[in-house]
């Protein structure tokens, strides 16, 4: 069912809305404005009904907050450093958008566009982007797709496509905001587990200047699932950005069909699997949610959200010694990004 409102995006034309419901109760809303998750509602065992997702009020919010929240990211998720790569023996100069850094594509990337809707139904919408050549300073026309579909046993799952026409480095991702408490609570208190044995080690501005370290004898030693409170600010690389904001090379390496974490909230009325064909996990503690905009009076606090962001490792343009598949996206070859979150009432 697609629904509109009479605010205006800030191409003057309005937000357009959709939403996914299945049988089982839950519904899951969706704007065309950076093919942004707004909400996901799931009915719990005791009869009552629990939003999973960190939002706004109103959809002109927005693009007005600086957290990404539920938004696509791209053409490149997370950080490059020093917005510049190398290939083939030029250097590439992107538009840097935090410092002297490009985070999520760029200070006008695909959170900050309107997606066309191909097509949609109860349970499904696709999305498409085209991006020109030289749009933040990415090489080559890019054009992409998101799928998001909600199925019967509640999984969001959410795949996207891309293909160029010259070669450029491409990571595309949701960022949507987890709190299965469905209040604004302090995200610490939920339990975690992340199927990772190792982890990269970044500066004080997200960016990776050593290799990835094993998670052995550390704080980011999620293999069992533990508090996330339990050893939160414990040594010097989750201090260096408040919390943790890193990048875990998965096991299953690209294998979406095992979960490559678990999510449990603090009441543990509702767990969260996530599945993805993507390399890496980024795990962001919402260390500096604080002032977004939320769904109520009051702006959300630091530690109220989290992100588990499906992806390459950060910088990886700048790393091609790492082991994760290349990503730089060639002409005639198709980029594929599947990943679900599934919700589990206890």
């Amino acid at each position: 069912m697609l629904n509109e409102t009479p605010a205006l995006a800030p191409d003057g034309q309005p937000f357009r809305l959709l939403t996914l419901r299945n049988s089982a109760g839950m519904v899951v809303t969706l704007m065309d404005w950076g093919a942004t998750l707004l909400s996901a509602r799931i009915p719990l065992s005791d009869g009552s009904v629990r939003e999973a997702l960190l939002g706004c009020t109103s959809p002109e919010q927005y693009p007005e907050q600086s957290a990404f929240l539920g938004a696509s990211v791209g053409r490149y998720a997370n950080r490059i450093a020093d917005s510049r790569y190398s290939y083939a023996g030029e250097t590439v100069s992107l538009l840097p958008s935090q410092g002297e850094n490009q985070l999520h594509g760029g200070p006008d990337g695909f959170d900050k566009r309107r997606w066309q809707v191909v097509n949609q139904n109860d349970c499904q919408v696709l999305f498409a982007l085209t991006s020109e050549d030289g749009d933040q300073g990415f090489p080559g026309r890019l054009c992409a797709t998101a799928q998001y579909r909600l199925t019967e046993d509640n999984r969001i799952s959410i795949t996207y496509r891309a293909a160029v026409d010259k070669p450029c480095p491409v990571n595309l991702t949701n960022h949507v905001y987890f709190n299965l408490d469905g209040d604004a609570t302090d995200v610490r208190n939920h339990k975690l587990q992340i199927l990772a044995d190792d982890y990269l080690p970044v500066d004080e501005g997200g960016i990776p200047r050593e290799g990835l370290k094993s998670v052995v004898g550390t704080s980011f030693d999620f293999r069992h699932a533990k508090t996330i409170a339990s050893a939160f600010l414990a040594d010097d690389d989750q201090r260096k950005v408040k919390g943790y904001d890193h990048a875990f090379l998965l096991q299953a390496r690209g294998d979406a069909r095992p979960p490559c974490a678990h999510l449990w909230s603090q009441d543990e009325k509702l767990q969260m699997k996530v599945y993805t064909c993507a390399p890496a996990l980024q795990f962001y503690s919402g260390n500096y949610l604080g002032g977004t905009p939320s769904r109520g009076p009051d702006a959300y606090a630091d530690w109220q959200g989290l992100a588990l962001e499906s992806e390459f490792l950060p910088d990886s343009p700048n790393h091609p010694e790492w082991p994760q598949p290349d990503c730089i996206l060639r002409p005639g070859e198709e980029y594929v990004s599947l990943t679900e979150y599934q919700f589990i009432p206890a």
